[in-house]
């Protein structure tokens, strides 16, 4: 089959766009992250039906006798993921054209309140969520796990890579907000996944659909394998490596506290890159932020007591706990120029003010090898106060450089740095590419004093081929290193290639994983065996092919099947190179 035929046989099955433009195709071979995968189209459903009936076209060209067997659907939101996720040579499937509406934002009654949760709100994948958080705000309530991208991200994205942000560390990341998901499965029919109870998820079973195989098989698939699940689930706080086959069962149990067992296939769907269903609406819970943050500052210069000020600032309830370290500070300072003058003169004139005393501080005491920022948000400004205090006194034996900044306003030149430092480097050193290849792992806090110095080290050795940062969320032991380099040498692609084992092998040996909040994607794939095992990996596999059987979902991101993608060879392949 041509790509004129397949064009005009999605045309004649749905309503929305179908585009072979080369601009088109072009802007969707491409994400934030190093690869370029040109499309062979890309669709614009106008609803759940339109996504139902491409993916039932695809799958009946697929099925049916001397077609292609390389057909794909992928699904593709905003396009800010930096694993690759949403790139293909299959069919694009945009959502952000038509599937980009809000439904309703509404409180939820008491019961909710014992989970947390102040309300709801129900979303298209194609809204983006600088919109989706402006409905939520006018009922006072906002979706937490929102990720740094949140300007540019879109809720598709943010579904289905389960993401996460500064404020994971209180309210943990997407996956626990996931109440509801529409979705499109692989024979294009239409299913609610939702938690269920023993005795709904029974009837489930009985249907004989694709729904009801996959109620019926990935129940036997978690009975069959419970303890081997239970030994893999990660270890720390945040996760997006594999399928999150821990999550989709839960309560039941002494340790519910009496609560039923549901079931709820969602929270697999999300994190899941669509590569098991395609979502179309998510009903999502909410919380009401605290309006009032008082932030305290650690200049730390010794790496020795980092896990010992973890252990003590945790208790005092952080709503995030970043940090940036002596790379980031010194481009800070080395390019404050270039940032202040991206600012109004005000803005520019005060920040440059507020900056004095770090900068004196670095002149008597240097660089700090991190510089810690624990925010406390509470409902009035003392009581924010008073928790930043509790956590200075804590900390009162350790001799460290602190200080407390009362409001948002004094703490916002800290978090210009923290979340602008690696744009400003980007911008002014030209011919560098950024290269997230090991940006997302997170290994436990405890391991600190071992970890940084073996991870520094590391990165020492390849420093001739790269310039990095290095920022996290120093609460859970979430770290994001983005590498500048010049990707038109072919030493330095082959970098990449050479150095992430080896920091994954670190991480791993601490008990971490390879991604916190960005995902597996094409990047990261490879290393799934590494850090699941073989036995592992044949579950994912199980479940990739209970759900899709035919590998139309975005092939080759979280499972590895032969010639369909996700190995070491497809990331060399793919890899930008002349063409930045």
């Amino acid at each position: 089959m041509t790509t004129a035929e397949l064009k005009a046989a999605l045309k004649g099955a749905m309503r929305g766009e179908v585009s072979d433009d080369a601009a088109v195709l072009t802007a969707a071979s491409r994400d934030t992250s190093l690869f370029e995968r040109m499309p062979e189209l890309v669709v614009y459903p106008e609803d759940a039906d339109d996504v139902g009936a491409v993916v039932k076209t695809i799958s009946a060209l697929r099925q049916a006798q001397g077609e292609r067997a390389d057909l794909s659907v992928t699904a593709r939101s905003a396009g800010t993921d930096m694993s690759g996720g949403p790139l293909t040579t299959g069919v694009v499937v945009s959502f952000t054209k038509h599937m980009n509406t809000m439904g309703e934002v509404e409180r939820s009654e008491d019961t909710e309140a014992e989970r947390g949760m102040a309300g709801f709100a129900v979303t298209e994948p194609g809204v983006y969520y600088r919109d989706f958080e402006k409905a939520t705000l006018e009922k006072g309530l906002i979706l937490p796990s929102y990720p740094a991208s949140r300007e540019l991200a879109a809720m598709g994205g943010i579904v289905s890579n389960d993401a996460g942000g500064e404020r994971t560390l209180k309210y943990g990341k997407t996956e626990k907000y996931v109440e509801e998901l529409d979705v499109v499965l692989s024979d294009g029919s239409q299913a609610l996944f939702k938690a269920l109870t023993p005795s709904e998820l029974e009837e489930k079973k009985k249907l004989q659909t694709l729904e009801g195989t996959i109620y019926r098989e990935m129940d036997a698939l978690l009975a069959e394998n419970a303890a081997l699940i239970e030994e893999h689930r990660p270890k720390v706080s945040k996760n997006s490596a594999g399928y999150a086959l821990w999550s989709i069962s839960t309560g039941g149990g002494p340790a519910s506290g009496g609560r039923e067992r549901t079931f709820n296939l969602a929270k697999l769907i999300c994190g899941s890159q669509g590569t098991l269903a395609l979502w179309t609406r998510a009903k999502l819970a909410l919380v009401a932020p605290k309006g009032h943050r008082a932030m305290l500052v650690i200049f730390l210069y010794d790496l020795t007591i980092l896990p010992e000020i973890v252990k003590r600032v945790l208790p005092q309830n952080p709503e995030s706990f970043e940090s940036f370290d002596d790379h980031t500070f010194t481009l800070a300072v080395k390019f404050m120029p270039q940032m202040l003058s991206q600012m109004g003169f005000v803005k520019a004139a005060k920040l440059g003010i507020d900056f004095i005393p770090e900068i004196e501080l670095v002149a008597t005491g240097g660089v700090p090898k991190l510089l810690l920022m624990a925010e406390f948000a509470e409902d009035t400004i003392e009581a924010a106060d008073a928790k930043a205090c509790m956590a200075r006194g804590a900390l009162a034996n350790l001799n460290l450089k602190m200080k407390i900044e009362k409001n948002e306003k004094e703490s916002e030149k800290y978090w210009i740095v923290r979340r602008e430092s690696f744009n400003l480097l980007r911008k002014n050193l030209h011919g560098l590419h950024t290269a997230p290849f090991i940006d997302d792992f997170v290994v436990p806090p405890s391991c600190y004093p071992e970890f940084l110095p073996k991870l520094n080290a590391l990165l020492d050795e390849y420093a001739s081929h790269f310039i990095y940062t290095i920022a996290g969320h120093i609460g859970n032991g979430n770290f994001h290193i983005i590498p500048l380099m010049d990707l038109s040498k072919e030493e330095n692609r082959q970098v990449i290639l050479d150095l992430a084992p080896k920091v994954y092998e670190l991480v791993i040996k601490e008990g971490g994983t390879t991604t916190g909040e960005h995902n597996d994607g094409i990047i990261r794939t490879p290393y799934l065996p590494m850090l699941f095992g073989s036995e592992m990996v044949a579950l994912f596999e199980k479940t990739k092919n209970i759900f899709d059987p035919l590998n139309i979902f975005n092939p080759g991101k979280k499972v590895s099947l032969p010639g369909q993608g996700g190995t070491f060879a497809d990331i060399k392949r793919d890899m930008i190179r002349e063409k930045i």
